[in-house]
């Protein structure tokens, strides 16, 4: 297989899934994004990884790089992390009903989520973007602010294995359920951020209280963010593929319900169906990206959404 087959089809959330490492998840699945990004119609976006930029009159000379300039005959200026392009803050949803995984092949939704927030980290900083984290469910786990240094995106690496850790092998139980309040949870963040950046939020949705979770967003929309929403299914939520009469399990309350899926399927699509229909017209409306992903869905498409929003925002 040719390399640059190769590195694409780490795109794909199965054969992501098999490796266990963050870091080498993160690197490849941008590889080979990139790898396709070059050969498609979006040769827009700006994909180039400088550590400089060109120098402009005013910048101080010490900082030229001679070497480059011996190279290139063009001046260029080290760029410090307090020229960061953009801030961004990812924010990720660690309740228990992200852990609900259909397919052994395939991921959990929090570990999917993981992934793609791995490698959104670690193209924003090879972007030169600060990018920050927080983990939520029914309250705050953790939160670190953006910064763009390499030693940053370590950091943030190492507290996404923390959850990816929680989400292997726990079989949809845990002895502590974390329930979801995302409302609450977002307004924590945009009551504290001030400067004008990029919110990306990784969610089920397993949220009663929909209107409180719109009014969040829209919070940051009022504080001038960019705000790109991703609402993360496993294929058996968005299709509902059931036909024998089983038990189903709530992973948020332990709540047990026999079901009859014949009579059950069209109720539960309706009823996700309005959901989804809900937050796609409330983000619409208020200039918020939302796209919805499957757990098999290819990570080009979320990560060409923050190249979107981050030229947007220059």
């Amino acid at each position: 297989m040719a390399a640059t087959q190769q590195k694409e089809r780490f795109l794909d959330p199965a054969i992501v899934g098999k490796l266990q490492r963050l870091d080498l998840i993160a690197r490849l699945v941008v590889e080979g994004f990139l790898t396709g990004l070059h050969k498609s119609p979006y040769h827009g976006f700006s994909v180039e990884f400088a550590e400089h930029r060109q120098y402009m009159p005013g910048d101080e000379i010490r900082y030229l790089d001679w070497k480059v300039y011996a190279k290139s005959d063009r001046y260029y200026i080290k760029q410090f992390e307090e020229e960061t392009n953009l801030r961004a803050h990812l924010l990720i949803d660690t309740s228990s009903s992200m852990l609900f995984s259909s397919d052994p092949e395939r991921p959990s939704k929090l570990r999917y989520s993981i992934n793609l927030a791995a490698a959104l980290a670690f193209l924003m900083t090879q972007q030169q973007d600060a990018v920050g984290l927080l983990t939520f469910s029914d309250k705050i786990h953790r939160y670190v602010p953006p910064r763009s240094s390499q030693a940053h995106l370590r950091l943030l690496l190492k507290e996404l294995e923390v959850e990816a850790r929680r989400s292997l092998n726990r079989k949809g139980v845990e002895d502590e359920p974390r329930a979801t309040r995302i409302g609450r949870c977002l307004e924590f963040l945009a009551d504290r951020v001030q400067r004008r950046g990029l919110v990306v939020v990784l969610t089920a949705f397993w949220d009663q209280n929909e209107n409180e979770v719109v009014r969040a967003l829209k919070h940051f929309r009022h504080r001038q963010h960019e705000v790109v929403v991703f609402h993360v299914q496993d294929p058996a939520e968005a299709e509902f593929p059931y036909r024998e009469e089983g038990v189903f399990v709530d992973l948020e309350t332990g709540d047990r319900l026999n079901v009859l899926p014949w009579e059950a399927a069209k109720e539960f699509r309706q009823r996700l169906d309005a959901r989804v229909d809900y937050y796609k017209k409330s983000c619409g409306s208020n200039g918020i990206s939302f796209e919805r992903l499957v757990t098999r869905s290819p990570y080009d498409l979320a990560l060409l959404r923050y190249l979107e929003k981050r030229q947007r925002l220059h």
